[in-house]
């Protein structure tokens, strides 16, 4: 498991967030505070306070360099 903040201030970066991590097969949770939502769910994102920076929880074991590569406009 890999874990990073990221930032989703803005409507659009929510949109492309989701749609960047839907082309992986792994699972994604955002975490802020005590709250964990699945990160595919654009709904469930937006429950959250986006004006904080959020833990982005990546189960995966393998593809993380792609991952990462892709998540790079949006890791605080």
């Amino acid at each position: 498991m890999i874990t990073v903040q990221i930032s989703l201030n803005s409507i659009d970066k929510v949109k492309s967030f989701v749609n960047t991590i839907t082309q992986f097969d792994c699972d994604f949770d955002l975490i802020s505070g005590r709250y964990v939502i699945d990160a595919k769910s654009i709904m469930g994102i937006f429950s959250l306070d986006l004006s904080k920076p959020l833990d982005l929880s990546i189960h995966t074991s393998s593809n993380s360099d792609a991952i990462m590569e892709k998540l790079k406009p949006y890791i605080i």
